[in-house]
């Protein structure tokens, strides 16, 4: 199978008729073999019920019910993990992505060999009080991934290699740093196109202000696991030690001021409580990262590597 398209979506009745009918008429004029996998993530209006009649016109589309809403992030693991296609691509439900861009992005992937290609859309259709946030959380996530030739890891078109989807691990509200995920996974031939952005055509947004709080967190785990998640003593140790050993400094200054100097009245120095609170605080940072690393020691993946390929096995 060529291409599978993965459409996370909630409450989205309305568009979805002339989604799928849209993506139909792309893959018949390229000759693409396809899957439509459309993961309704607890939607309370009739989407099931037309992914159901649109399955029976088509028996490319094909439907994932969720008992209750999970959110977007859940909605793309479980559509990744039933994707078969070698190319695997994922588009919003709500007409503001076009399927017109498939078939470049599929000639990104397979002859251009990128792992993971992200749309940009540079001309949006959202109001200022999306488009100004949605600015300063892509330059922050370039700032802490490294990845610096993207403009927009949240945008929902994206097209990935089989074995990228295959590898990671979305969940939480992650599905914004998918391109980070991918990079922590070894899979850094990333790059984006720029494709166009619709104005939505029925119902409403789906997000609100507080992704952006929630993102700038996840940001942090991810930056944070990817980094020390296999080796959690070689930050807190290192933060550990170091604490420990200004506490011991201020401390060595302050009995040398005493027994040479003279001064009295030493514990009554606010240095001299920092001092102990710095070694304190040391201590504990070392013995999180010793339980760390004994945790990630004995952890179910503690030896999962994500292996490229094989040859004479």
């Amino acid at each position: 199978m060529n291409i599978s398209v993965v459409i996370p979506l909630l409450n989205e009745e309305e568009s979805l008729p002339e989604l799928f009918s849209w993506i139909e008429k792309v893959m018949t004029e390229h000759q693409f073999s396809y899957e439509v996998i459309a993961v309704d993530d607890g939607s309370k209006d009739d989407s099931w019920k037309v992914i159901q009649a649109q399955s029976k016109q088509n028996p490319n589309i094909k439907g994932i019910q969720f008992q209750r809403n999970y959110g977007k992030s859940a909605a793309l693991q479980v559509g990744f993990e039933a994707a078969q296609g070698d190319v695997v691509i994922t588009m919003d439900a709500d007409l503001q992505d076009s399927p017109d861009e498939i078939p470049e992005l599929y000639k990104m992937i397979t002859v251009d060999g990128y792992h993971l290609v992200s749309g940009w859309k540079k001309k949006r259709y959202d109001p200022i009080t999306k488009t100004v946030p949605t600015k300063l959380f892509n330059a922050a996530t370039r700032y802490v991934s490294g990845i610096n030739n993207l403009h927009d890891f949240n945008c929902g078109l994206k097209a990935y290699q089989k074995k990228v989807v295959k590898s990671i691990e979305v969940y939480g509200e992650m599905h914004r740093y998918i391109p980070v995920i991918a990079k922590w996974a070894g899979f850094d031939k990333i790059t984006e196109k720029p494709v166009q952005h619709q104005e939505r055509k029925y119902g409403k947004t789906k997000f609100g202000l507080e992704r952006f709080v929630n993102g700038f967190l996840d940001l942090m785990s991810i930056t944070f696991v990817g980094r020390y998640g296999k080796r959690p003593m070689h930050i807190f140790g290192t933060l550990g030690v170091l604490s420990f050993f200004f506490g011991i400094l201020i401390l060595i200054y302050l009995t040398i001021t005493k027994t040479i100097f003279g001064v009295v009245g030493m514990t009554n120095r606010p240095i001299f409580y920092l001092g102990i609170l710095t070694i304190i605080v040391g201590a504990q940072l070392f013995v999180a990262g010793f339980l760390g690393e004994l945790i990630a020691r004995n952890g179910a993946d503690r030896n999962h590597y994500h292996i490229s390929d094989k040859t004479n096995f």
